[in-house]
């Protein structure tokens, strides 16, 4: 699937990023409900740890849950990277060929109050509203045209549900990573940045 996006031609280098969402290999494996808040993807340039909003995107939350907890995000990598916009990852494998099968797309949480603000996670989907399955991405700045804006399918927006707690630097590093063209799509890290696993935890009480 080529890339398409929501947003007018103003922002196509959005569209150009976002249309690698597509069902993405591997078999789901089912596990236990997890309510944690907090995950830790673990990469091979560091460690990056989540807060999540189950509060503001119930959807958004479950959705990434069941992925983790089904060990969906074990191997795959963060595929696209445009430096000072955003890192995504969460579809395909180190040979850029997608994860299949995933689960039916999810409802867009976009209007919740969250913003695209640098450091939060929000989900990547196609020009569809209700189209994202697997996918994230972290904003590497303040991407504020990418919030809810109106119902309309080009103001839409991208669900935000969490943020980047601890790892920021691994999100700076991941984000100037040199790029370039892998089997018809752009803006793949030309060193593998592979996400070696997504895992709940609760903090530890001070």
């Amino acid at each position: 699937m080529r890339t398409r996006i929501v947003i007018p031609i103003l922002f196509a280098v959005v569209a150009a990023l976002f249309a690698c969402e597509e069902d993405s290999t591997g078999p789901h494996h089912p596990a236990a409900p997890d309510t944690s808040r907090f995950f830790l993807i673990q990469t091979s340039m560091g460690d990056i740890t989540l807060e999540l909003y189950p509060d503001k995107a119930p959807v958004t939350v479950e959705n990434f849950r069941r992925y983790a907890r089904e060990y969906f995000y074990d191997g795959l990598i963060f595929h696209r990277v445009i430096q000072n916009f955003m890192n995504q990852g969460g579809g395909f494998t180190p040979t850029m060929s997608p994860r299949n099968p995933t689960h039916p797309p999810i409802q867009n949480e976009a209007g919740n109050g969250l913003s695209n603000v640098k450091y939060t996670i929000a989900m990547a989907r196609t020009s569809v509203v209700n189209s994202a399955t697997s996918q994230f991405f972290i904003n590497a700045k303040d991407n504020l045209f990418l919030d809810h804006h109106d119902e309309t399918p080009q103001g839409f927006g991208y669900a935000v549900f969490g943020k980047v707690v601890e790892g920021m630097a691994v999100v700076d590093s991941i984000n100037v990573v040199p790029t370039g063209s892998v089997n018809g799509y752009n803006d793949v890290p030309k060193t593998t940045i592979l996400i070696q696993s997504v895992r709940s935890f609760v903090p530890a009480t001070p």
